[in-house]
């Protein structure tokens, strides 16, 4: 079968000829995939940054979200058949560990990571866990469905947060952003108001409409927020950019007692810490990881299937569409800082 490979330590995959999987243990089940979204773990594993060199062992299949078929189950699986379209929940969790246990799955303390610590979805064929299956409702649009994992970080990021009549603030808009300022505006929030650099990202902005683009390269945000909150300033902040400026421009930002909602991963800096500020504005800080499993699915799943997003928004996220054997034009365009989400056709 057909797989996007790396298989050496240095930039770049390779699209290789590979064995295809077989079931091994009774609780698995083997999957044709349809389509994966590139995400920004695989673009670290891409690049072969620091993180990559520590945490991937090669030769390593890539890839981690998407849709597929259920082509095969083991002896055990009762909770899918055959033919069933999938999503899957790319957190491997142990199931017995105190998080587990206790209703914390997305933080087991024995997580693996589909496509990081285990080959990938890149491939023809994949065999996974049933138990990371989730079954897409068939009212959901499949264009839509490969995006339901990033679209369920979005979800569990805002789920921190009463946001119903609120002034919410959206640090990024990349993929997730854009989904999150959308799920935003449908839950209730007063005002949505996002800050972007990028003006590719921000003519993405203007397609899909929000209260505010604000650009603090150009403008004086602090101003800016201020007249659209009538003085008050954003009541919730959602961090989604991995930049220590951004990061301490949503503590300006916010009002006193106010939340951040941290979901980007900063890489190897440390964030200068503003702990006084912190503490003398009595915000809390909120550390977000993964989505809830399978609450967030479930949300993710009842919002598609209902047409509660708007479209544009979805549309407006993902940028491009690309064949798999394409993989390498997808990161050139991924590189570019002109994309949203790229969806990787491996099987139509």
């Amino acid at each position: 079968m057909r797989a996007i490979v790396k298989t050496k330590p240095e930039k770049g995959f390779e699209l290789l000829e590979i064995e295809e999987p077989n079931i091994k243990n009774d609780d698995e089940i083997k999957i044709k995939v349809i389509q994966s979204s590139i995400c920004g773990t695989d673009y670290h594993i891409y690049k072969w940054d620091d993180w990559s060199q520590k945490t991937i062992t090669i030769p390593h299949v890539n890839g981690h979200e998407g849709l597929a078929e259920v082509v095969e189950v083991g002896k055990n699986v009762t909770s899918v058949k055959v033919g069933d379209t999938i999503a899957y929940e790319t957190h491997y969790y142990c199931g017995h560990c105190y998080m587990c246990t206790t209703g914390d799955a997305h933080v087991c303390v024995n997580m693996k990571i589909l496509g990081v610590h285990t080959d990938g979805v890149w491939a023809d064929y994949a065999v996974i866990p049933a138990s990371i299956a989730f079954k897409v409702d068939p009212r959901v649009d499949l264009k839509y469905a490969a995006l339901m994992e990033p679209l369920g970080n979005a979800v569990h990021t805002i789920n921190y947060s009463n946001i119903l009549g609120k002034h919410v603030l959206v640090a990024g808009a990349g993929p997730i952003g854009i989904m999150a300022a959308e799920v935003a505006r449908k839950g209730g929030a007063a005002t949505v108001m996002v800050l972007e650099i990028n003006d590719f990202r921000k003519k993405m902005l203007e397609k899909i409409g929000v209260d505010a683009i604000i650009d603090p390269t150009k403008e004086d945000a602090v101003e800016v927020v201020k007249k659209i909150t009538n003085g008050r300033m954003a009541d919730i902040c959602l961090e989604m950019t991995g930049s220590d400026v951004a990061f301490n421009s949503c503590i300006d930002l916010v009002h006193n007692c106010a939340e951040i909602n941290v979901l980007s991963v900063f890489g190897e800096q440390q964030i200068p810490a503003r702990i006084n500020d912190i503490v003398f504005k009595n915000l809390k800080i909120q550390g977000v990881t993964g989505r809830r499993i399978f609450d967030t699915w479930h949300i993710v799943n009842d919002l598609l299937a209902n047409n509660i997003l708007n479209k544009e928004v979805l549309d407006g996220a993902i940028t491009h569409e690309y064949p798999m054997e394409k993989f390498e034009e997808a990161f050139k365009t991924l590189e570019s800082g002109k994309a949203g989400k790229i969806i990787l056709t491996i099987n139509k």
